[in-house]
């Protein structure tokens, strides 16, 4: 920028008189960069910023279509972040300015931020609101027209074969080829393919000095319509992907991540997503063209040469990715198939695997393979490092006759250390290809290579180098919906290769060729590299045999898992490990996006755990605060190898007789008085609880529920009825007929609080009040749902004799009674072993879950006899894996451990200790307005003010996150008002875990402002 003050001084005169005299406004006036039309930012006295535009004379149409789209766009997406027009004082919205001759004046808003190209804050997020910006841009131009769009425009990359009489004008050999190669692509291989994609009018110049990005890299604005051209919609994309990858570390990437962000707002084509590479390149070959003509007739302008370093330095990049990859990696960040057809193909070999020939030893009908491990960790990781060839061959033909195996495997997909030097690297620096695209099949040299299946020969290339592939081969195959793909044989004999053709037909089961030696197969123990190949990458049998593990589900898709052909028994690949970034992506994709995931901002990658710690995959170890599902420690030995002993011995369902369920059933049952003695197993407490539901209609006759306000009881349609905490939160539908709610009895900010004695019977009367509520409907209740302890309520502790006196009530009134043991069951509340028991009540049914597996998915109902007989109407009641084997020798499991290790004490002790220890810390932080619990069910309420119990909420949030972030410490929010930190850790927590959780708790408060 420029301050007006160095401008001639006429200039300056004129554009201040202008601003006076049109707009009444006088100001500090900087000048701005432009190619054509003079921009200026004014700011006024009073601190305001305008722009000022004065374009020069000679396209009206251009001019009339740039005020139009702005018009057209506050009508039709007010909130997008472009300059609106200012009248001046007669109310016109242009007026005449002489300024290096006579030029049309217009007044803009100023858009703040700073320029792409100068901002420090540019980053992954600037790209995304950028690509989100310009797919809501043009989904709302796609209703616009006006005449000035339709023009022969030399910067529409849609025209861009009409640049190729102007390559020769490009002095640099080397640029003036490679724009030749691209321009030639596009009228060749683009067009045809452009042709078919949707038409609008777009703006064609999000470049990095029209885009304007705020202090934290997202876009705050887009500036200067000038070009906008009716085109092609896939090159607003491209045009902006060009200037976006500038600097950035992989430019694909980057592409990839603008595309999927426009995509996700205006979706776009299969055909678009794979055309966007080579329109970027088209958009630079374009830029040089266009700058060598304006250079060679307007050689003073400077402006013109700003970008070309820039264009020339990215498009070498572009051209040093491979191609088919690069198209590849944007198809899937727009959540397309990498490879069109892969899905296809593979589809292809899972319906005919049966049919398939082995390829190695067809004689053995079942061959014992022993699967070797070739990564940094495996047992012989340092032998594979340091051995040659021969000895590589010995380790293996030793760990062969080891197991007894025929031969032996390396994996698909392992992530292997022994790829080294410069071939493995990528255009991206620090993406290497190491992780395996094959299944390597280990025997003696001139072991003959059989075709799994008919084909013929494709390719066949020689990689005569140390640690290549040696002789290989590509056999050619078609499925029959006419996809042609690839099997990719490696390592082989010269001599058996030879004998090969281009072209020549090979039948399935046919030995073609064999294991070559290491001195012939790239210096390597003998063995065949299998591959499949969906895309050879242009490559041909150059085909590379391994792949990049942050592009994985690319790499999958050009080479999928081999194991389908070789059907071996035992597992032939491994699953790659992802970053989280990928694997929230892949979440959002193929999981339900109303599956949450803790704390999102910053994912933790869980995949360990043992005892009250969670471990992610840096081995860093968590305090788990909130799992009460890992009742008696992650990962606990005596349950796991309990699963492990009965799942190798035998699991089915529950119709054949077994020790173990029987054997279950009365210790679960023993742990409830008479008259609870009948079990029904389930998989989940949500099934427990709609189980429950349909146990009290067929026992009573009738339909009607009584619920607690604010409860959850589980995600079934049936349990989403009684449950308000979803029925009257967001996407609820409301509460439904058959459904009462009584009042939650809330101590501390209910109607009835601490000190009053009658509390329980207080609260408890307005669940007589929905049984009169009933009646007078002509109606009775089937059952009351109740937990010891209400959890979504708050961690809220029930007042003495509440669940007495509303038993009470209902049962007066015909109905049953539920505890809802799911969260709080199996010693956890300390002084009894189930949460209801502190009420001294004894239910109609029970329900457990959660807890009662230790993280294993299983849950029971336990009633009684009459309720059950009730239930044996003549309609059999069958779950399939309710009650298996596995599931009842884990729940053994789960009772032995909580008894053995006196685990209910436990939560007794270490729970007082901890609400005992919070109270103190309330005595330093006023922001603790209540601690609650039994055991080690907690609840500690954050309040702004104890007088007014205004909910402290948004500390609570930030509590949480500081907790995790600064003391590894897991933990979250509950209650109606999201502020009361809620506490379940598995039970086995310690004094030493309860106090380093209290002193980060108090170093935690201490931080904030209140």
């Amino acid at each position: 920028m420029t301050d007006i003050r160095n401008e001639p001084s006429h200039e300056a005169e004129a554009i201040g008189a202008l601003l006076r005299d049109n707009y009444g406004m006088a100001g500090e006036i900087t000048a701005l960069p432009g190619e054509h039309d003079l921009n200026y930012r004014v700011r006024s006295a009073s601190g305001e910023a305008f722009l000022l535009k004065l374009h020069a004379p000679g396209a009206p149409l251009e001019l009339a279509m740039q005020m139009a789209v702005l018009d057209h766009l506050v009508r039709v997406a007010p909130d997008l972040p472009v300059s609106r027009t200012l009248p001046d004082m007669n109310g016109a919205a242009i007026s005449t300015a002489h300024v290096r001759g006579e030029r049309v004046a217009r007044l803009l808003t100023w858009l703040p931020g700073e320029v792409w190209s100068r901002s420090a804050a540019r980053g992954d997020e600037s790209i995304e609101t950028l690509g989100r910006l310009l797919g809501e841009l043009d989904r709302s131009l796609e209703s616009f027209n006006h005449p000035g769009a339709v023009r022969h425009y030399a910067w529409d990359i849609g025209r861009a074969g009409m640049h190729l009489e102007n390559v020769g004008l490009i002095e640099d050999a080397e640029r003036r080829e490679a724009s030749r190669v691209i321009l030639n692509r596009f009228t060749t291989d683009v067009l045809p393919r452009l042709e078919t994609c949707p038409r609008q009018i777009i703006h064609n110049d999000a470049n990095d000095y029209n885009v304007l990005l705020d202090g934290e890299g997202c876009v705050s604005g887009l500036l200067d319509f000038g070009d906008m051209v009716e085109t092609w919609r896939v090159i607003e994309i491209a045009v902006a992907g060009a200037y976006a990858l500038i600097g950035t570390a992989d430019p694909v990437e980057t592409i990839g991540r603008l595309a999927a962000a426009y995509h996700a707002v205006n979706p776009i084509s299969e055909v678009e997503a794979e055309l966007i590479f080579d329109l970027v390149c088209t958009r630079y070959a374009v830029s040089m063209c266009m700058a060598a003509r304006q250079i060679r007739d307007n050689p003073e302008n400077t402006y013109l040469l700003v970008s070309q370093d820039d264009v020339w330095r990215e498009l070498q990049r572009l051209q040093r990715e491979n191609r088919s990859i690069a198209i590849a990696r944007i198809r899937d960040a727009c959540g397309f198939a990498p490879i069109a057809h892969a899905p296809r193909v593979e589809r292809w070999l899972e319906r005919n695997a049966h049919a398939f020939s082995p390829v190695v030893r067809p004689v053995v009908a079942k061959p014992t393979v022993l699967a070797l491990d070739l990564t940094a960790h495996g047992p012989d990781a340092q032998a594979w490092a340091s051995l040659d060839a021969a000895g590589a061959e010995a380790l293996v033909d030793q760990r062969v006759a080891e197991h007894g195996a025929d031969f032996a495997i390396g994996l698909y997909g392992e992530d292997r250390v022994i790829y080294k030097g410069d071939a493995f690297e990528t255009a991206s620096p620090g993406a290497r290809r190491t992780v395996h695209l094959g299944v390597d099949i280990f025997a003696p040299a001139h072991e003959p290579v059989h075709a799994p299946f008919s084909g013929k020969v494709a390719f066949i290339y020689d990689d005569a180098v140390p640690f290549g592939f040696g002789p290989t081969v590509l056999l050619e195959h078609q499925t029959d919906g006419g996809d042609v793909f690839w099997t990719l044989y490696g390592h082989l004999s010269r001599e058996s290769v030879a004998k090969l053709s281009i072209g020549q037909a090979i039948a399935a089961g046919v030995a073609f060729c064999a294991f070559g030696a290491a001195s012939e197969n790239g210096n390597w123990s003998p063995h065949l590299h299998f591959q499949i190949v969906t895309d050879h990458l242009g490559l041909e049998a150059r085909m590379h045999g391994v792949g990049v593990r942050n592009h994985w589900q690319v790499w999958r898709a050009i080479s999928p898992d081999p194991s389908v052909i070789l059907g071996y028994s035992v597992p032939a690949s491994v699953i790659v490990a992802r970053d989280k970034a990928f694997l929230v992506r892949e979440r959002h994709r193929r999981i339900g996006r109303s599956l949450s995931i803790a704390y999102s901002d910053a994912p933790l990658k869980i995949v360990g755990g043992e005892g009250t710690y969670l471990i992610d995959e840096d081995g860093t170890r968590w305090l788990d605060m909130v799992n009460n599902v890992c009742h008696v420690g992650h990962c606990h030995p005596r349950v796991v190898k309990a699963a492990q002993t009965q799942a190798a011995r035998l699991n089915t369902n529950s119709r054949y007789l077994h020790d173990s369920l029987v054997e279950y059933s009365r210790r679960l049952a023993a742990l409830f008085p008479d008259p609870l003695n009948v079990c029904f197993f389930v998989n989940s407490g949500s099934e427990a609880n709609d189980l429950a539901i349909r146990l009290a209609r067929a026992y009573t006759g009738n339909r009607d529920i009584i619920t607690v306000d604010h409860a959850y009881h589980g995600h079934l349609s049936s349990l989403i009825d009684v449950s308000p905490y979803k029925f009257a939160g967001k996407g609820g539908e409301g509460r439904p007929a058959h459904v009462r709610v009584a009042e939650m009895p809330d101590l501390y900010r209910g109607r009835f609080r601490y000190g009053d004695e009658h509390a329980g019977r207080e609260y408890a009367d307005d669940v007589r009040s929905q049984m009169a509520a009933l009646a007078a409907e002509g109606r009775r209740p089937a059952l009351f749902f109740s937990e010891g302890i209400l959890g979504t309520g708050g961690q809220l502790t029930l007042p003495a004799g509440y669940l007495k006196e509303a038993y009470a009530h209902v049962r007066a009134a015909g109905g049953l009674c539920l505890a809802d043991e799911v969260q709080v069951g199996f010693g956890r509340v300390g002084s009894h072993m189930w949460a209801h028991e502190t009420q001294g009540v004894v239910p109609d049914i029970v329900t457990m879950g959660k807890p009662i597996g230790n993280g294993h998915p299983m849950a029971a109902v336990v009633t009684t006899e009459a309720v059950a007989a009730a239930f044996a109407n003549g309609m059999e009641y069958f779950n399939t894996f309710g009650g298996n084997p596995v599931s009842a020798e884990i729940g053994l499991a789960v009772l032995d451990v909580i008894r053995d290790e006196r685990l209910m004490h436990h939560c007794h002790v270490v729970g007082d200790r901890l609400m005992d220890g919070a109270r103190e810390l309330a005595k330093r932080h006023p922001i603790i307005g209540d601690v609650r619990g039994h055991g080690l069910f907690n609840g500690i309420e954050l309040v702004r003010d104890r007088e007014t119990l205004e909910p402290a909420a948004g500390e609570l949030e930030l509590v949480i996150a500081q907790m995790k972030q600064r003391h590894r410490i897991l933990l979250s929010s509950e209650g109606p008002h999201h502020n009361v930190l809620k506490i379940k850790p598995p039970a086995p927590f310690s004094t030493e875990d309860c106090d380093y959780f209290l002193n980060a708790l108090d170093d935690t408060l201490a931080t904030l402002s209140y």
